[in-house]
């Protein structure tokens, strides 16, 4: 798993700022972002942090790179709607070069990983095979409407790919682009660096948070799991770690703004 940090908006915090600053004064536009210090600055975030006014952070996005997940995590990223996602797809782009995510409870038993990586290995065949089955049918169909072999076979092409793809699994390889503003990568956070978050997409946003805290620490000063700031949420389904959670995050935050 590979997050990179691509983009994202200029001065974010300052960003913030301005906004909070319009809804908060009489200043024009024009001058909206003069004497925004970086002492006013924090102070129009602790503001908002104080009031619970939470939509001038919205003004700030940060766009990742990520590589190396699974599908499966694609399934659960994309639950966060207010987001954007640009993905490789398993339509246009054929896998020849077959690769997938191994889950570390199956990596650490010797016996599971070797079934988990055999049928891998099958079903990199499979799809393969029922490609070229579906590649080599449609090219004969092409053809016989009229088109020439060179057009027949890269038109078949991507209908192969098309069809061959509900073969594979879940386990296999993607990679992606995602925006989200900074208030929805605080939900983000909420909900994927708790404990009771799948592995795969705990570990994503966790590098995530690594990424945005030396660029935002003030809107992010308290993001992470929403034990840190109060009660677990999750009631009986609570992990009864607390005291490791915040004690990791806190960890988490410092080598980030150290290394930041």
């Amino acid at each position: 798993m590979l997050v990179n940090l691509i983009a994202h908006t200029n001065d974010p915090e300052k960003t913030v700022a301005a906004a909070a600053k319009l809804c908060y004064s009489d200043a024009h536009i024009e001058t909206l972002l003069e004497g925004l210090t970086p002492e006013k600055t924090a102070a129009f975030l602790q503001k908002l942090s104080d009031f619970g006014h939470a939509s001038p952070i919205e003004h700030a996005s940060f766009t990742f790179g990520i590589e190396g997940v699974s599908r499966t995590f694609l399934a659960q990223v994309t639950r966060h709607r207010i987001a954007s996602f640009s993905v490789q797809s398993q339509r246009y782009v054929r896998l020849e070069d077959f690769r997938y995510v191994i889950p570390p409870e199956i990596e650490c038993i010797p016996e599971a990983r070797a079934k988990f990586i055999e049928a891998m290995n099958l079903d990199a065949a499979k799809y393969l095979e029922l490609v070229k089955s579906l590649e080599d049918a449609h090219t004969a169909r092409l053809m016989a409407e009229g088109l020439d072999e060179k057009k027949a076979r890269a038109k078949a092409s991507k209908q192969a790919n098309e069809d061959a793809r509900f073969v594979l699994p879940n386990a296999c390889e993607t990679k992606m682009v995602m925006t989200m503003n900074c208030r929805s990568l605080i939900n983000f956070f909420n909900l994927r660096c708790c404990n009771r978050a799948q592995w795969e997409i705990r570990a994503v946003a966790d590098e995530m948070l690594r990424l945005v805290l030396p660029l935002a620490p003030h809107i992010f000063a308290q993001a992470g799991p929403r034990c840190l700031t109060g009660p677990c949420p999750e009631g009986a389904m609570c992990c009864g770690k607390m005291a490791e959670v915040r004690d990791k995050y806190a960890k988490l935050k410092e080598e980030a703004l150290q290394n930041g």
